[in-house]
């Protein structure tokens, strides 16, 4: 079993954080999703560690404990920069395979829209900007959160973190009672006060508009397998047919009684998806 190593690194002029395994096979790249960070993918990590595959997540920018996006500057447009960054140093003879959960899987689709065989293929886990994203706004008119928000008084930290865990649960899993807590006190963990959601929120309002146009789906010159959980809540599946409907190298798998985050209630199937990608892909 292939050794887990956490490390620092910059990346187009970002500082961010790396979980890697050394491996075999083409590197797979793994994206995080908004308000996330590398430890989302700490259950697959191990997956991929037991069968000896090649690996990295990374923390976006702005998120996780890298270095804050621009504010004068569109949010994605860093983003398909850093994965750049990404794919250059961690592959630099091509051939990776680039995975992304939510916002990771829409600048996952982003990236796959340039035909320069960088990439041997694209794994979307519930991407966003296919179709209008509900998760901003079911997390907007959290009654918790604004609550959270708008409180005269100063909130502790930790209190900040249990709010968000708990929104975090609802939303992001078919079966929240099931998830392990130490998968919810990382996703937490980098939230050190109210100061942190409010910029959260800041960066997801920005990140709406930027969506609604993030994608053409014509553009796609590398295979491509969408992954969605049967029970999301956060992102539509139907947009997934705007994807099969324009790549002809596209393939839509569902996992049954999971939702949004299948990296974590379901890694066992994910990882199988991925291992076998893209040698299982069959014409849509």
């Amino acid at each position: 079993m292939q050794p887990l190593f956490e490390h620092r690194l910059r990346l187009a002029g970002s500082r961010t954080r790396a979980l890697e395994l050394e491996g075999d096979g083409p590197p797979l790249v793994l994206l995080h999703g908004y308000s996330d960070s590398a430890d989302t993918w700490r259950l697959m990590l191990d997956r991929l560690a037991r069968a000896g595959r090649r690996a990295v997540a990374l923390d976006l920018p702005g998120f996780g404990t890298s270095d804050p996006l621009d504010p004068d500057r569109p949010i994605l447009p860093q983003l398909d920069t850093f994965v750049d960054a990404a794919l250059a140093e961690f592959a630099p003879d091509g051939g990776a395979l680039l995975c992304g959960n939510s916002l990771g899987g829409c600048v996952a689709l982003r990236r796959a829209e340039r035909a320069d065989g960088v990439l041997a293929g694209v794994v979307a886990v519930a991407p966003a900007g296919l179709e209008m994203a509900r998760w901003f706004s079911m997390i907007q008119r959290d009654r918790v959160m604004r609550l959270l928000l708008t409180a005269p008084v100063p909130i502790p930290p930790r209190v900040v973190r249990g709010a968000v865990s708990e929104i975090y649960k609802r939303l992001a899993f078919r079966n929240p009672r099931q998830i392990d807590p130490l998968v919810t006190k990382a996703f937490v963990s980098h939230f050190d006060g109210r100061a942190t959601a409010a910029r959260m929120l800041h960066t997801g309002s920005r990140l709406i508009p930027e969506l609604a146009e993030s994608l053409d789906p014509s553009r796609i010159a590398c295979p491509v397998l969408l992954v969605w959980g049967r029970d999301d809540v956060m992102v539509f599946q139907t947009g997934a047919d705007r994807v099969l409907d324009a790549a002809p190298e596209a393939r839509l798998v569902t996992i049954d009684d999971c939702g949004h985050c299948p990296q974590i209630e379901a890694p066992d199937r994910l990882a199988e998806l991925l291992l076998e990608f893209p040698t299982s892909l069959a014409p849509a």
